[in-house]
C-alpha cells in the first residue's frame, strides 16, 4: 500500500516547487465509480462535469466527487490508481466510507 505523505514530507516538495499528486474517486450518473490522478482535483472534476476529461464520463454525467486522497508524487499516485481500481466495489465502497 502506498504510504500517505507526512506533512513534513508535502512541505519539503512544496519547498522544490513540487505539485501534489492525488487519487480522487467519481460516482457516475449510473452508479459506477470513475477513479484517476491529478494535480488538481477541482480542475480536474471541473473537466469531467464538462465533458472534456475522460470519454467515460462524458457518457455518464453528472459525475459526483466522493473520495481524494493525497498520494504525494505522480509515481505514487499512480501506484495507489492502479490498486483501487483492482478493487472489487464493496471495497471501493469501504475505502470511501473511511474518508
Amino acid at each position: 500500500m502506498v504510504k500517505v505523505m507526512h506533512e513534513k514530507q508535502a512541505k519539503k516538495r512544496k519547498k522544490k516547487g513540487e505539485k501534489d499528486w492525488f487519487l480522487y474517486v467519481l460516482k457516475c450518473k449510473d452508479g459506477s465509480f470513475y477513479t484517476g490522478v491529478t494535480n488538481d482535483v477541482q480542475r480536474r472534476f471541473k473537466m469531467h462535469e464538462n465533458g472534456k476529461a475522460s470519454k467515460y464520463t462524458r457518457a455518464r454525467r453528472p459525475v459526483k466527487l466522493i473520495y481524494e486522497e493525497l498520494c504525494g508524487r505522480r509515481a505514487d499516485a499512480l501506484v495507489r490508481e492502479c490498486q483501487v481500481k483492482a478493487y472489487s466495489r464493496k471495497e471501493k465502497e469501504e475505502l470511501i466510507k473511511k474518508s
